[in-house]
């Protein structure tokens, strides 16, 4: 049954991605691309021939590939294709989609900047914690109910600029989420699912080579090679002031941040609702 859902989904992206690349073929003009126009020219777009030849690829190649035949398709080719047809980043990764090749968005110095308009999207959610995460637990932005959550003195000493490298240098006694030995392991579980798209970068290889270096706990959990999606969750946490609250962790992803989301926590039960405002309450006086 597995096998039949995806030959049919297959048929139905071929015909879609021919239709795909003759639609921007078709709006990109010789001058364009720095070509005479020629004579004899039916439509004012490119020719097949012309867009596998600004491409490096072979007109026979290329031309099966826009008439949707079951050829293979690398993602150099796609970005050569791409640069030729003069696909937007939107565009591209449709292109990936339909051609059923991994499609891994670029990184660029302002993916990770938080706009106001996000962070208010954050305080609004207040009294309920809210922070923003890259792949790598880097926080982001958070609301202030975020903060109240782990103020405690010894996560002000470490600061909270990654969320594992607090969890994992904080004492037990002192670390704000509970049952460590189930919630750990999904974090780092997490992080080398993410790490997969991250090989070999200096920033992920220094992090996860000082956090294995400052955490012999992490050093074992990263080594077990587990890897695990984000999902939701209910985790409970401790307050030095209020007591232990049970909170359900819901993550979204962030359109124009590749790889960020949004991690949202909402009380579980009325005693953790009830809780959670009294930190809010706590933060007013």
């Amino acid at each position: 049954m597995t096998t039949v859902t995806e030959t049919a989904a297959t048929r139905r992206r071929r015909p879609e991605l021919a239709a795909f690349l003759r639609g921007r073929r078709a709006r990109v003009t010789p001058a364009d691309v720095g070509m005479a126009p020629g004579l004899r020219r039916r439509t004012p777009g490119l020719r097949r021939e012309e867009v596998a030849q600004l491409s490096g690829v072979g007109v026979t190649w290329y031309t099966w590939l826009e008439q949707g035949r079951p050829i293979n398709a690398s993602p150099q080719v796609l970005d050569a294709v791409a640069r030729t047809l003069r696909l937007d980043e939107t565009e591209r990764e449709h292109l990936y989609h339909l051609a059923q090749v991994p499609y891994v968005p670029p990184r660029g110095p302002d993916t990770d900047r938080v706009s106001p308009e996000l962070q208010g999207i954050l305080d609004a959610l207040d009294p309920h914690p809210a922070v923003v995460y890259n792949a790598r637990y880097d926080v982001l932005a958070t609301n202030a109910a975020y903060l109240d959550l782990f103020d405690t003195p010894a996560v002000r000493s470490v600061g909270v600029h990654n969320s594992l490298w607090a969890l994992f240098t904080l004492d037990e006694a002192e670390c704000p989420v509970m049952f460590r030995d189930t919630e750990l392991p999904m974090m780092v579980a997490q992080l080398r699912q993410a790490y997969g798209s991250h090989v070999g970068e200096p920033a992920w290889e220094h992090f996860v080579r000082d956090l294995s270096a400052a955490s012999p706990h992490f050093a074992e959990l990263w080594r077990s090679g587990d890897v695990v999606t984000p999902g939701p969750r209910v985790k409970t946490f401790r307050h030095r002031r209020v007591g232990e609250i049970r909170l359900t962790s819901v993550s979204l992803s962030v359109n124009g941040m590749p790889e960020c989301r949004i991690v949202a926590y909402t009380p579980a039960d009325e005693l953790s609702r009830s809780r959670t405002a009294a930190l809010r309450a706590l933060r007013r006086r």
